[in-house]
């Protein structure tokens, strides 16, 4: 027997275990997004104008960091400022809340960093078995 399937996602699709996963499944959608925890990151230092952002966060489009900093701000995480000058300026800065967000975020990005040879070791072995497959 083969498997038919070879390539594995990261994160396998599937129903939530419960009502209690359910109702947290929109916040760790926003939290666990790759470009929502790169501008968490880069806001830990302080308030930043948009286009600071899209120069730290690389690789970014400026739709993407909108709908990202949107995002964001809708679930309590980030504030926008506007200053009245012309031309206007804005800034995005870290909520209390998002400040507290702050630390896992970080804490699993080190994770990840340093645990990356290990991984990427796993992927290279198990996609050399199943090619054989």
């Amino acid at each position: 027997m083969r498997p038919e399937h070879k390539i594995v996602p990261a994160l396998p699709p599937g129903p939530h275990a419960g009502d209690s996963c359910r109702a947290v499944a929109s916040v760790l959608a926003r939290v666990g997004d790759k470009w929502s925890v790169f501008v968490i990151m880069t806001l830990i230092g302080g308030p930043q104008r948009f286009n600071e952002l899209k120069r730290t966060i690389g690789g970014i489009s400026q739709r993407m960091l909108t709908l990202t900093l949107r995002g964001l701000e809708r679930d309590g995480l980030v504030t926008r400022t506007v200053f009245p000058t012309i031309p206007p300026r804005v800034d995005y800065e870290l909520t209390d809340l998002g400040r507290g967000l702050a630390s896992p975020v970080q804490a699993l990005g080190q994770w990840a960093f340093a645990h990356l040879p290990e991984i990427e070791g796993a992927r290279t072995s198990f996609d050399a078995r199943n090619e054989k497959s």
